[in-house]
């Protein structure tokens, strides 16, 4: 599991004074970075061997500006061309939304799907969510 703590901004509210429901897409990819690392280490878009396929998120209560969120990233699922990353939102201690992405490892020039290389399946593998 990865952890990264948001501090919600001013910005991320809406009307009704929740954080609004688009930014939960951006935090879970800032989340996400970690996971990333594992297959560009720099972050670097020349080397970049990754594409979303897939995104969903489930809001569960209210988040709000006044306190930190911590994002719980885990690897739900890998299979032999693509995995999906699963994240929690807690804030105050409370699963406030829950969300998933398919991620595929692509090879950009080729414009395909490509298997994911046994070294970068066994980091994955090391934040593999255990069913309890």
């Amino acid at each position: 599991m990865f952890t990264t703590t948001v501090t919600p901004r001013f910005g991320d509210a809406d009307g009704l004074g929740h954080i609004n429901n688009t930014v939960l897409a951006v935090w879970f990819e800032l989340a996400r970075n970690p996971v990333f690392r594992i297959f560009a280490p720099n972050l670097s878009y020349q080397d970049w061997p990754l594409i979303m396929a897939h995104s969903d998120y489930d809001f569960l209560g209210e988040l709000f500006l006044q306190y930190d969120v911590e994002i719980r990233t885990f690897i739900s699922r890998i299979g032999t061309k693509s995995f999906t990353t699963y994240h929690e939102a807690r804030q105050q201690g409370r699963l406030c939304a829950t969300g998933s992405t398919v991620i595929v490892h692509y090879d950009f020039q080729a414009k395909q799907s490509t298997p994911i290389p046994e070294d970068k399946r066994k980091l994955l593998k090391a934040h593999l969510q255990v069913d309890s």
